[in-house]
């Protein structure tokens, strides 16, 4: 299981088609299959889900800008070889060397893959 399917493990439902089938991601991966007709899903709120772990965490972490803190808050590992392996999960082109520039794509792109996997994420987490 790579880093993003363990995102998505940890913020979506466990019956949710996002983590019953390969997560949608770059380079050609197979996107989820749709839910059954009649089994529509309701849209998973990462906001609403997130600020909720927050706030049962304890800690302050500013996961809707940092994806260090995003990661901290879902348990993961945020180091920097997590973070490069992250990047080459989604498709990550840019010199991870450059690790700002490289975690600023990195949450974008966590957040729109959520979106995009049937998560509700604000367009300004995505952009």
């Amino acid at each position: 299981m790579g880093i993003f399917s363990t995102i998505l493990a940890k913020i979506f439902p466990s019956d949710h088609p996002a983590n019953t089938e390969a997560p949608a991601a770059s380079g050609g991966a197979s996107a989820p299959a749709a839910a059954p007709a009649g089994a529509s899903l309701p849209p998973v709120d990462v906001e609403a889900i997130l600020a909720a772990k927050q706030a049962s965490s304890g800690q302050t972490l500013n996961w809707k800008t940092s994806i260090v803190d995003l990661m901290k808050l879902l348990g993961l590992d945020s180091s920097l070889a997590a973070r490069k392996t992250l990047a080459g999960e989604l498709g990550y082109t840019g010199n991870t060397d450059d690790s700002a520039a490289m975690n600023i794509w990195l949450h974008k792109a966590v957040m729109t893959k959520l979106a995009e996997n049937g998560g509700k994420v604000p367009d300004d987490l995505k952009n």
